[in-house]
């Protein structure tokens, strides 16, 4: 269990030093899987921001659901049961994160309206301020624990 606190702590670190939501979920669990942390960041960096900015499915959300695939996911595209055991866990995953969160969409969880199309691909600087008004540290920090969680339950059957 400590290295899985270290690991939630090092998906926070990570996000505090600039990198997105999702890129930090993953980064921290990647070498589990034998990826470097630069493989996980290329992998998970086009999630962030809602996928691509866009602020639909949370990004450390996603990062998380990435993870579940890696531990889980099929690779036989003929193993059904697999494929089935992977989306039972990934919507189990998902409905715990949405409880302690109250939202697994991006807008939702920033305050925006999730109505309104979101189509700016500007970066904003990570400053004091950027981090004040985003919970986006939590949601990183929570999809980082329901994984560990998730992969110590996994291990220990």
């Amino acid at each position: 269990m400590q290295d899985m606190e270290k690991r939630i702590a090092r998906s926070v670190e990570l996000f505090k030093s600039g990198y997105n939501c999702s890129q930090s979920v993953v980064a921290a669990f990647a070498s589990l899987y034998g990826f470097t942390e630069e493989q996980a960041l290329r992998m998970a960096a086009s999630f962030g921001g809602g996928i691509g900015r866009m602020r639909q499915t949370c990004g450390a959300a996603c990062g998380l659901f990435l993870l579940a695939g890696l531990e889980t996911g099929a690779t036989d595209p003929t193993d059904r049961e697999g494929k089935s055991r992977n989306y039972a866990v990934v919507q189990q995953l998902a409905e715990r994160f949405r409880q302690e969160n109250g939202s697994l969409i991006c807008a939702e969880l920033l305050g925006l309206s999730p109505r309104q199309p979101h189509t700016d691909t500007q970066a904003e600087a990570r400053t004091p301020a950027y981090y004040a008004k985003r919970p986006c540290a939590q949601m990183v920090e929570s999809a980082a624990r329901l994984f560990a969680e998730f992969y110590i339950a996994e291990h220990s059957a």
